[in-house]
Order: C-alpha cells, then structure tokens, then sequence
C-alpha cells in the first residue's frame, strides 16, 4: 500500500514538461467546477418569472391573466409562478423543456407572436404542446403542490370528493378536467353555453314518488344508507334509475345493468358489452352484497370477458333529475353540433358504434370547453344514438 501511495505521487508531481499533471488535474477540476457553476446560475436565471415576463408578449397576455385566478391571489397566501408550473423541477426533464422552448424564442424574435391578435391566432398551438406535455408526464407540474396523498376529501362537496377519489385511485392527470384554470381558453373552444344549467332549472319541479323512473342531469353521489352518510358512488349524466322509497329529502333507487366480471366490477354498465356507463361505485359498495345483487352472467365474444347483470339499490338526495331524456338529447345534440364543428363537419351520431365513441369523443373535447357534466352528456347522447341503437344509414 505505501509503494502505491509513493508511485501515485510521483505521477502526480512528474513536470509534464512545463507544469505538474497534479496541477493541470486540479485547475481542469476547478474550472469545470466554475463552468457548471456558471451554467446553472445562468440556467437557474431563466426560472424566474421576472426572465418570463421580461417580454411583452408573455407580460401583456397570459401574464395579465394569471394574476385573475386563485393561482395569483387566494387565501392560503401560496401563489404559483410561471416556472413552477411551466418548467419541470428533474434536471433532464428541465433541459428538454429549455431545448423546446428555443422555438418559442425563436418565434418571438421574428415576431410571430408580436400583437394580441398574433398570439390569439397562436394560442390554442401554444396550449396543445402544454397540454400534450401535461398528459405525458401526468401533470407532474401540478402534483409537485397539489399531491392526492395531501388532499383532505372530507373537506369538498360529495360530487367532487368522490370524483377527486376515483382520480387518485388511477393517479390521473389534472388537466384532463381543469383546463384554463390559469390561463384564458383558446377563443374557438366554445363553452357548453349553459347547458347543465338548464337542465338544472327543469329539474326543480320534478316532483319524486315511488316506483316512478327519473333521469339524472349531472354526475351525483350515491350513499349507503338513508342518512346519506356512507358515500357509495357517483350516478353518470343521463342515466336512468327507479324510486324505491321517498324518505324525506332522501330516495332509495334502483339502478339496473351490467358489469365486467373483473377487477372490482365498479362500473354498472346500461346494457351487455356496451361501454355505456350508468354509474361508478365506490371499491366498498361494489363488493357489498346488501347494495349490489347480480344475476345472470354471459361472455362478450368478441373481448372474451364474462359480463354480470346486476342491480344496485342505494340512496340519493332529491334533485338534479327529470323525467325523460328527451330535454337531455335535444340541448346535448345542439351542444354538439355548435362545439365539435368548430375544427372540421362532426360525424352523424350513427356513424360509430356505442363503444367505439368514447375514443373518437375524446379526440374531440380536447378542442373544445367542455365541463364535465356537460361533456358526459354529449357522450352519453352520441353513443345512445350510435349505429347500435339507430337504423340510419352514414
């Protein structure tokens, strides 16, 4: 060992013909400190908001309207920043996201993005790579603040706390609901333009008695008991349940369908191998022989998965309901035809399948303003108008 240490040395300290390699090592050493150094200052100086909005264009349009949502000003006092949202915290993730951006300089050198209305006619590109970024890395930006494992439910309303436990169950990304939370929408996503609202107003003088069959208007909770303590679900817009019992402000329902044999069999489905879906249980209720009773049971040929009908009777509050669809697929059918026109002619209703719109519908509602609710409507009206249930021809 004292040989190795002694012929290390006298490596280290040999002139390599006008300076030591000890010292050439050391001074690469300290300059490649210095240059990391410098680079990560100079990095480091461009995740400010001060380099973000030394712009016009970012200071003058998305900058101004940031400063109108609670990610701004709110009452917690925690307001989020232009990087803390826009650029990754991971380092490699962080140089990607720098190397892209170079496009964005480059446009606004050349000034592609120079007026109001330049930017405007940008917006919704400038959005879709956000967006696109947002559902790849599951709105990490977003998760870095707002964590599921921090989230207090007991502290939302019922329709939200259940909606927010199913979200963090599948550890899903924000954006797929909140869109333009910080920022306006792109013009040309029209929004639902009242939709669910009207709706609502309709649904104030349904009047409920037993044995009676009404049809929701918006997702609304499910619960275990008559006094509405014990969440067991959500109801999905446009389904269809039966009174059992009218207890107060509290009804007892029936829901009827079908359900995949696997996993916890959470979602009723309205018929056999259609992915229509009535309503979503909670993991608890599903499994719960006092809430769900099955029946026959039949294989899908063509998934190969075995299908259970089933009933499940659980308690609600009075609201948000109707009688008939008809109210519900005239204002869904207007919605579509003004919403999903804007990039391209909407294909006719019968033009797919029950089961092959969900895939073709959320290709389209990335272009447009759609609310939840609102959304699930339109849904539930194109597959129930589908060329499974319609005889015209496409």
């Amino acid at each position: 060992m004292k040989s190795l240490i002694v012929k290390m040395w006298k490596t280290m300290s040999r002139p390599a013909r006008h300076i030591s390699l000890g010292v050439l090592t050391l001074g690469g050493f300290l300059a490649g400190v210095i240059f990391w150094g410098g680079f990560n200052t100079a990095l480091e100086a461009t995740n400010t908001e001060e380099f973000c909005i030394s712009c016009h264009t970012m200071r003058d349009n998305v900058y101004v309207e940031l400063q109108e949502t609670v990610h701004w000003k709110n009452h917690s006092g925690v307001r989020a920043t232009c990087p803390d949202c826009h650029v990754p915290h991971e380092w490699t993730a962080k140089i990607a996201r720098k190397i892209q951006a170079s496009k964005e300089v480059y446009a606004q050198i050349f000034g592609d993005l120079g007026t109001p209305e330049k930017f405007e006619a940008r917006r919704f590109e400038l959005a879709r790579h956000e967006w696109d970024r947002f559902a790849a890395n599951g709105s990490l930006e977003c998760k870095n603040c707002h964590n599921y494992d921090s989230m207090d439910f007991e502290l939302m309303s019922p329709t939200a706390r259940i909606q927010m436990k199913q979200a963090a169950e599948r550890d899903q990304s924000c954006l797929d609901c909140h869109k333009g939370i910080a920022h306006k929408l792109p013009e040309n996503m029209d929004s639902s333009g009242g939709m669910v609202g009207e709706l609502e107003q309709m649904a104030h003088s349904t009047s409920f008695s037993k044995d009676n069959t009404y049809v929701s208007v918006r997702h609304l909770p499910l619960y275990e008991d008559e006094a509405l303590s014990v969440e067991a679900g959500l109801l999905n817009p446009a389904s269809e349940v039966k009174v059992l019992q009218v207890k107060g402000d509290a009804i007892q329902v029936e829901i009827a369908g079908w359900r995949k044999d696997k996993g916890f069999g959470r979602v009723i489905q309205e018929d056999f191998g259609m992915n229509i879906p009535v309503a979503s249980l909670m993991k608890e209720a599903a499994q719960n022989d006092q809430i769900v009773e099955s029946f026959e049971e039949k294989e899908d040929e063509l998934t190969g998965l075995p299908w259970g009908r089933v009933v499940a009777k659980v308690w609600m509050k009075q609201g948000s309901m109707i009688q008939g669809y008809e109210p519900i697929w005239e204002r869904a059918a207007e919605s579509y035809q003004v919403n999903c026109s804007t990039c391209h002619t909407q294909p006719a209703p019968a033009h797919f399948t029950a089961n092959a719109w969900p895939g073709m519908f959320n290709g389209m509602s990335a272009f447009v303003n759609l609310d939840t609710d609102s959304e699930a409507l339109v849904l539930k009206y194109l597959q129930k108008h589908s060329s499974d249930f319609s005889d015209e021809h496409h």
